[in-house]
């Protein structure tokens, strides 16, 4: 089915605050929609209500056909307690509820029929369950399913000895990843709404994801932060700018965004510039006339004896000419169209703090073997040398994060060995943020990690990092992934490091942030090691070596 999501002047946020108002939007069979703009815009808040999960604050959201298939998959996984990969598939696409919907129907059916009047056809009823169970692709999910999964390396392979019926909580976050894109690519949406579909995926989900995208007939509308995922996708965005107040669609894709973005803001600029320097001189010389006009004045009465009438006239004549002069000017300055001062967006600004260099050597694995279940990492032989800054990729459950573990003492090598340098000061963003979790306040979670800083010291840091009153009381655990990301960043600026570990440090930030991060790499001097499948951060930062990992091993791309 082929369908169209209308927006009309569409107003959103939580509690008494407004994110963003007055936005029109309309997806068309083929559009892929961008939505970017900075962490707390109210991207997330948009996509909940296109799908009907959030009401408006104001607008209206309309599909046509009315009953066309809205597919939502929001930024977490929303993995729930004992449930299974094949149960979270069926409810994230929509099939769950379409049996559940059906059966109720069924059940309807087969009862006496209450004579009530107005009430619907319980046979029309059923008819329209089974024809949304029909176009959910409820019927054969269950024999689609596992090869789905057995493409996406779920359920094959060393370490990764799934099947539809493991639980979700039992997954990795590249391994949770995977099974999204498992519902993405099970799902029969006719829109499909997606936020920050990118985190956790390895090169080879990219790709994929990439392909789904650009293969559908329907609508999109999607997050995400991914500058090269943007790049090959969308063909329009919608920027939501938090600071203007403002929204606007820019066609043509995010490169084309880019440029427009910049020319439409330096036109603001100039606009303005001009206004407020017309103003300005109008102003001037608006205040010179009534000097002008008032020292006329003081003169005639000085100079003018009574009883001359005739320069008292004159005199009279001629300050009422300067009065009038100024009311002309200030009568311009009133009809000039006022143009509002382009507001400077909040911008993430900061540097990782350094500590005293570490031993020459920071870190060695030796013939390193480590082994999990049925997979096993190894044999590593492998050195990390100061200021050293090396690159680290590889397929999800290729082992990355195990490596980390074994080189900086997290874990011990079941044969061979692993040595750790002197002085060495580590600094890490891990990939589930886990600094920052829990039901204590962020700042009480921030201050017991530097406890050199006093309590004002580090609210003074965290509103830096757009942490402010309403964050640093609530429990750490509670806050968005970007928010706990930005915690993790203000946390290297506290502490001085002379060893940076960053395992996919893009996820859950913002554009501006990315950048500023990248900005921070280029003048960080102690080694750095960096997990990524951001590709464009790959490109970017500066990098002296590359390890790839897959299957447990790790070579040195030339």
């Amino acid at each position: 089915m082929t369908a169209t999501l209308v927006a009309s002047d569409l107003s959103g946020g939580y509690a008494h605050r407004t994110l963003f108002e007055h936005l029109d939007l309309t997806v068309a069979p083929g559009d892929v929609v961008g939505v970017v703009g900075v962490n707390g815009a109210g991207k997330s808040t948009l996509l909940r209500i296109l799908s009907g999960e959030l009401e408006p604050q104001a607008g209206t959201v309309q599909l046509a056909p009315h009953n066309a298939f809205v597919g939502y998959l929001p930024q977490e996984h929303q993995r729930v307690e004992h449930e299974t990969i094949e149960a979270y598939v069926a409810r994230r696409t929509g099939c769950a509820q379409a049996t559940r919907e059906m059966d109720a129907a069924a059940l309807a059916l087969g009862e006496p029929s209450p004579n009530v009047p107005g009430a619907e056809d319980p046979g029309d009823v059923y008819a329209a369950a089974l024809d949304r169970w029909l176009a959910s692709g409820a019927a054969d999910l269950e024999e689609r399913l596992p090869v789905v999964l057995a493409e996406l390396g779920l359920g094959l392979g060393p370490g990764m000895d799934l099947s539809s019926h493991t639980h979700m909580t039992a997954l990795s976050g590249g391994q949770a990843a995977r099974v999204g894109l498992a519902v993405l690519l099970l799902s029969r949406f006719d829109i499909v709404l997606l936020d920050e579909p990118t985190n956790d995926l390895d090169l080879d989900g990219l790709e994929r994801l990439e392909n789904f995208v650009q293969g559908l007939r329907g609508g999109v509308v999607l997050v995400s932060h991914d500058r090269e995922f943007l790049a090959r996708c969308v063909t329009q965005v919608l920027e939501i700018d938090l600071a203007q107040n403002s929204n606007r669609i820019f066609g043509g894709g995010y490169e084309s965004y880019l440029e427009e973005r910049k020319i439409a803001r330096q036109h603001q600029r100039d606009n303005y510039e001009e206004f407020a320097s017309k103003k300005a001189d109008l102003v001037s010389r608006a205040r010179v006339q009534r000097e002008w006009s008032s020292q006329g004045v003081r003169n005639a009465m000085k100079k003018a004896p009574d009883n001359d009438k005739i320069r008292r006239k004159a005199s009279t004549e001629s300050s009422e000419k300067q009065a009038q002069k100024v009311r002309q000017m200030e009568s311009r300055i009133r009809r000039l169209d006022e143009v509002e001062e382009p507001r400077k967006e909040w911008q993430l600004e900061f540097s990782i703090g350094a500590a005293p260099r570490s031993s020459a050597v920071v870190a060695t694995l030796n013939e390193a073997v480590i082994r999990q279940g049925d997979f096993t990492l190894g044999p590593v032989s492998l050195q990390l040398n100061a200021g050293e800054r090396i690159g680290i990729t590889g397929p999800n459950g290729a082992g990355k994060s195990t490596l980390l573990r074994a080189l900086f003492g997290g874990r011990t090598p079941d044969s061979g060995s692993a040595t750790l340098g002197t002085s060495v000061a580590i600094g890490e963003i891990d990939q589930a943020r886990s600094a920052f979790t829990g039901d204590e306040p962020l700042a009480a979670a921030f201050e017991a990690l530097v406890p050199e800083m006093s309590a004002a010291e580090v609210r003074t840091l965290l509103a830096k990092f757009g942490l402010k009153a309403d964050h640093v009381l609530r429990a750490a655990g509670e806050l968005s992934p970007g928010e706990r990301t930005r915690a993790g960043l203000a946390l290297l600026q506290a502490r001085g490091v002379n060893v940076l570990v960053l395992d996919e440090p893009t996820n859950h930030l913002d554009l501006a942030a990315i950048e500023q991060l990248e900005q921070a790499l280029e003048s960080y001097e102690g080694a750095l090691l960096l997990v990524t499948h951001d590709r464009r951060m790959l490109t970017t930062v500066r990098l002296d070596r590359r390890w790839h990992i897959e299957a447990g091993t790790v070579t040195e791309l030339v």
